[in-house]
């Protein structure tokens, strides 16, 4: 199993992160945490590090009706919460990167039938806001 659902966009870097908060926001999601890789890098690492990694954002992004339900069918699950979302974009290119977690790989590490149902909810509504992106001027 993938663990990674991916679309690449023709948006600049800004765009396509604006963008995607509001394909995520559409589909009930809110951003729980933000992670700005690069910026850490160049704090950390140094200027030639960053640049070498190019724009990475980490999103955390919760639907808390479907973290409800999955910590309450299973509270270690929390472990996987909240749904990253990753915006990257290198240097050299000319398009932008998005990528979400698959929610089933919930599913491959738990017992919890109610898992099952979470992970599809989360899944069609991830696809759903990904499908949005690669609607416009994207590319497979």
């Amino acid at each position: 199993m993938n663990y990674a659902h991916t679309v690449t966009v023709s948006l600049p870097y800004e765009e396509a992160v604006s963008r995607v908060r509001e394909e995520l926001a559409n589909q009930g999601f809110g951003v729980l945490s933000e992670i700005d890789v690069h910026a850490t890098f160049e704090k950390k690492l140094g200027v030639e590090s960053a640049h070498n990694l190019g724009d990475y954002l980490i999103l955390g992004a919760c639907n808390p009706a479907l973290a409800e339900q999955a910590l309450i069918a299973e509270p270690d699950m929390g472990l996987l919460l909240p749904c990253n979302v990753v915006i990257r974009r290198s240097p050299s290119a000319s398009t932008t990167t998005v990528q979400a977690i698959n929610p089933q790989t919930m599913v491959q590490l738990s017992n919890s039938p109610g898992i099952q149902n979470v992970a599809d909810q989360a899944d069609e509504r991830l696809l759903a806001a990904l499908a949005a992106l690669h609607g416009e001027n994207s590319s497979a």
